[in-house]
């Protein structure tokens, strides 16, 4: 039997009660706060937030919401009247300390009333800092679960996350990808079994990755200036979330919990006027690095 929405949803409710327990451990001292709320259109969900000592903000939602198809994600998704159904799990961490990297990840289906569906999601890095072997290793963590379940299914992803993951008023990339996929359905001989084997790989593989990042930076000691430089990086993870991300698009115009969407915002933030980096500097090497293209595994 083929997995059904409420397989999917149920399986999406555990995967968030792992990672949470997971970061609560990484954390060592802050808990989750859950807020259960319900959408007046349809389901609803829980989002729960985390503010300790190593991860100064960061929230674990999951939702599943149903209802009319609102015209205006119709028409952007190239639908038809009719009912959705749409459960995943949404993860934003912003870490405090700077050496430690922003990290995303999302994991969705989505289905209509006529019988389409479809999976999408990802796992994207955001470093204040580019460490290139660091880079590696979490590129080569998301190759090796690609390549589990399809050989074009990293370069394919990996390609989609560089131009998803693009502030183009800024002409960089929002950090070094990663891997980013939608409408994965039937198509191509999959069943949904295969893609939902894949989604749950995507899903399991996030905690002990990001994890190892956290769990070897996190004590390391940084100055003002480098506190400084994290600030502006998170004023362009601002820039891209508010302006050009399809999720945030998405939630909006679902009427869903405002709460939850913009959950994925930094605590603090700072846009200073026309900043320059000096020549050969560490800020100067991430800025070369955040560009497309780059082949980070073999």
């Amino acid at each position: 039997m083929e997995p059904n929405k409420t397989d999917i949803s149920e399986w999406f409710k555990g995967l968030q009660d792992d990672i949470c327990l997971a970061l609560e451990q990484g954390d060592g001292q802050g808990k989750f706060h859950e807020d259960l709320w319900d959408r007046p259109e349809g389901g609803g969900g829980r989002t729960r937030v985390i503010q300790g000592q190593h991860i100064e903000k960061g929230g674990v939602n999951f939702s599943a919401v149903h209802g009319p198809l609102p015209e205006k994600i119709g028409k952007a998704l190239g639908l038809s009247a009719g009912s959705f159904f749409a459960t995943g799990v949404s993860i934003v961490l912003h870490p405090r300390n700077p050496l430690v990297p922003i990290i995303h990840m999302n994991v969705r289906y989505f289905e209509m009333s006529d019988g389409t569906w479809w999976f999408g999601g990802g796992i994207d890095l955001t470093p204040h800092y580019v460490v290139e072997a660091e880079a590696r290793f979490f590129h080569q963590q998301l190759k090796q679960v690609c390549d589990q379940h399809h050989p074009t299914y990293y370069p394919h992803f990996k390609q989609w996350a560089d131009d998803y993951f693009y502030v183009k008023h800024r002409k960089e990339t929002r950090g070094i990808g990663g891997i980013f996929f939608d409408r994965l359905n039937e198509a191509d001989g999959f069943t949904k079994t295969d893609r939902f084997a894949f989604v749950q790989a995507v899903g399991q593989v996030f905690a002990p990755t990001y994890l190892k990042l956290l769990n070897d930076n996190k004590h390391k000691s940084f100055t003002s200036e480098q506190e400084k430089w994290q600030l502006l990086r998170r004023g362009r993870y601002v820039e891209f979330n508010l302006v050009w991300d399809k999720g945030t698009k998405f939630g909006l115009d679902t009427d869903g919990r405002i709460e939850s969407i913009l959950m994925s915002l930094p605590p603090v933030v700072n846009w200073d006027y026309n900043v320059q980096v000096a020549e050969a500097s560490e800020e100067a090497k991430t800025l070369a690095l955040l560009k497309k293209g780059i082949k980070w595994v073999n």
